[in-house]
């Protein structure tokens, strides 16, 4: 009969913990579990740690949202393409900006333009019988022949009148009568002295301004105020500009307000509108 052969215990494999000696045998202990490498430090206060799965990480962007980012970069390119226009346009005025000036500079030196004079010459009155009026505050129609003298100094510039120009003659904010200016070419270095006449109907007074006009009548010194607005065109050399509106302002003082009348004193204020 064979004989049994009992087993020894086999050593214990190398990392595996050997139970310590211990009063009670035969009851092994846990092994400890490894410490982490490097501690991790916990959060500040206040701030939060958001863990993304790594397979979450795209580095292309899910296709689902390819459409968006597509819309996005379009708009981009769009909006940098307006900026791109933008700049040229702003460029493209700058320029013309500079080449008006230098034209208009050019022009200033070759024909050296002056500012051509107005003034008032005479005023002969027909209509107004101050007795009537003294008594009694009727309506006048007032008739005025005003002689206005204009003045052409430039040696290379010549001016064209227009037609539908107007003369207005006021006693304060009363007009007496209107008209208007003969259509006519001034050359350079001219002085030219035109007639026209103004007529009123039916002006109606107050008591108050007509008992002022008389009493001005017999100081000899009656006030008037003339308005001319007058449409040319420039002529330098063989060019005729646009039309230019001249307006003069002349504050006149006759004597009386008859045939014979004589201007006392005139102040003429001019000026031009370009548009």
């Amino acid at each position: 009969m064979a004989d049994r052969v009992h087993p020894r215990d086999s050593p214990p494999v190398s990392g595996e913990s050997q139970p310590s000696s211990s009063p009670e045998r035969g009851v092994p202990r846990k092994p400890t579990p490894p410490g982490p490498a490097k501690p991790v430090p916990p959060p500040q206060a206040g701030t939060y740690v958001i863990q993304i799965p790594k397979d979450q990480v795209y580095r292309v962007p899910p296709s689902e949202n390819a459409r968006r980012q597509s819309h996005y970069a379009r708009r981009k390119n769009r909006r940098g393409s307006c900026c791109c226009c933008l700049c040229w346009l702003i460029g493209l005025i700058f320029i013309l900006i500079v080449l008006l000036g230098i034209a208009a500079g050019v022009l200033y030196l070759v024909f050296r333009p002056k500012a051509p004079d107005y003034t008032i010459n005479s005023i002969a009155v027909k209509g107004v019988n101050l007795t009537s009026l003294a008594a009694s505050s009727s309506a006048i129609s007032p008739e005025f022949d005003v002689a206005v003298r204009a003045d052409n100094p430039n040696k290379k510039i010549g001016i064209y009148y227009e037609k539908d120009s107007s003369v207005e003659v006021y006693y304060k904010k009363v007009m007496l009568c209107n008209g208007a200016l003969p259509a006519f070419y001034q050359p350079s270095n001219n002085v030219t002295v035109f007639q026209t006449v103004l007529k009123g109907s039916n002006i109606e007074l107050t008591t108050t301004d007509a008992r002022a006009l008389v009493n001005a009548q017999s100081k000899r010194s009656v006030p008037l105020t003339l308005k001319l607005r007058a449409p040319v065109k420039i002529k330098l050399g063989s060019v005729k500009t646009w039309k230019i509106t001249v307006k003069v302002d002349c504050d006149v003082t006759v004597d009386n307000l008859t045939a014979n009348a004589k201007v006392v004193s005139k102040d003429c204020d001019y000026g031009v509108d370009l548009w």
